[in-house]
């Protein structure tokens, strides 16, 4: 028996497109009902601030074929028969390896994602004009256990005011759970790398002020209940969910673009849904709409990663899966590979 497809009309760069859509009534999310359908009704309706904060460049794609408590997988490279608006880019991964990635432009692209199973887009910090340097500096502040969004949040202030001395312009958004991504447009003049180190950099400043609260510890066993700087969100092919990309959560939350007076007075960021964020862009519009239009320099964060350098703290643990780099200490968890007393 075919299954239930219905086609919907989408606007594109050159009129409408039709998108078809399989199993529209399939339930995506159970713990409030939202399908598949829905899904794609919101990434048309948010499409124009989800294409500015995530289009024109690579991006991975978390597919889930049945719900999102089914099993899931990651997608980079276009399929065999994507249709000619969905593009591609080809990309050097850490492995040293390349191979094209998918590249979304347009509103149909993501709807055409969204009928591939998407719930959750990946973009890189880099542009498909340029996939070795980024246009973003991310900071990624991960609540650890025993502490939550609002410590996160009462963290975030301090370390805008880092980057700040830095020369730089902090943007926030929710990651749709319980962290804080904040990120700082950057001209694209540095690869991932030094990039990775003005993270590493402004991370370890933001520590220095605030150690009883800020950790950036890769050793979960070291951290306490702090809020870890997650510094190896930086890495080429390291990415978390985008701006306006909901979440693969029971309550269906999105990654939500807020503004510096919502964080201060208290945002909910559980409030942020594929049922409610449409209605917030039309109330107060894209709080990113202006975020590409300053970028900023890394040139003083790496000052100051070259004086931790001279002051004797060197590189700091790269992901078990990536290729082992100079002055990196050893990948042993400390714990473990302490003598006994």
């Amino acid at each position: 028996m075919a299954s239930e497809r219905i086609t919907l009309t989408v606007p594109g760069p050159d009129g409408d497109r039709e998108v078809s859509l399989s199993s529209p009534n399939r339930v995506i999310w159970p713990e409030v009902g939202i399908t598949k359908h829905e899904l794609a009704e919101y990434v048309i309706a948010v499409s124009e601030p989800f294409l500015r904060a995530n289009g024109h460049r690579p991006v991975s794609l978390e597919r889930f074929p049945d719900s999102i408590d089914g099993e899931a997988f990651f997608s980079k490279n276009p399929p065999k028969g994507a249709p000619d608006y969905v593009h591609e880019v080809m990309c050097t991964y850490n492995s040293g390896r390349r191979h094209p990635q998918v590249v979304l432009d347009e509103t149909a692209a993501i709807v055409w994602a969204v009928q591939m199973n998407t719930v959750v887009f990946h973009p890189w910090a880099s542009l498909a004009a340029n996939t070795d340097n980024p246009v973003e500096l991310r900071i990624d502040l991960d609540p650890q256990p025993g502490t939550d969004f609002a410590d996160a949040a009462s963290v975030a202030p301090a370390l805008r005011d880092v980057l700040g001395e830095a020369g730089l312009d902090a943007w926030l958004k929710t990651s749709g759970n319980r962290g804080i991504h904040v990120f700082c447009p950057i001209e694209p003049t540095h690869e991932f790398l030094d990039v990775r180190h003005a993270v590493i950099a402004a991370g370890r400043e933001l520590e220095r002020r605030m150690p009883d609260r800020v950790t950036m510890s890769w050793w979960k066993e070291e951290r306490g209940a702090r809020i870890f700087v997650d510094f190896n969100q930086a890495n080429r092919d390291r990415t978390m969910a985008g701006a306006y990309s909901p979440r693969a959560l029971p309550g269906a939350t999105v990654a939500t673009p807020i503004t510096w007076d919502e964080l201060a007075d208290g945002v909910d960021p559980a409030a942020f849904t594929v049922r409610t964020v449409p209605e917030r862009l039309a109330a107060i519009g894209d709080p990113w709409a202006e975020l590409q239009k300053a970028p900023g320099r890394i040139d003083t964060l790496l000052e100051w990663w070259q004086r931790d350098l001279d002051a004797g703290l060197g590189e700091l643990p790269f992901p078990p899966e990536f290729p082992k780099m100079a002055g990196e200490p050893p990948r042993v968890q400390p714990s473990r590979a302490k003598k006994p007393d």
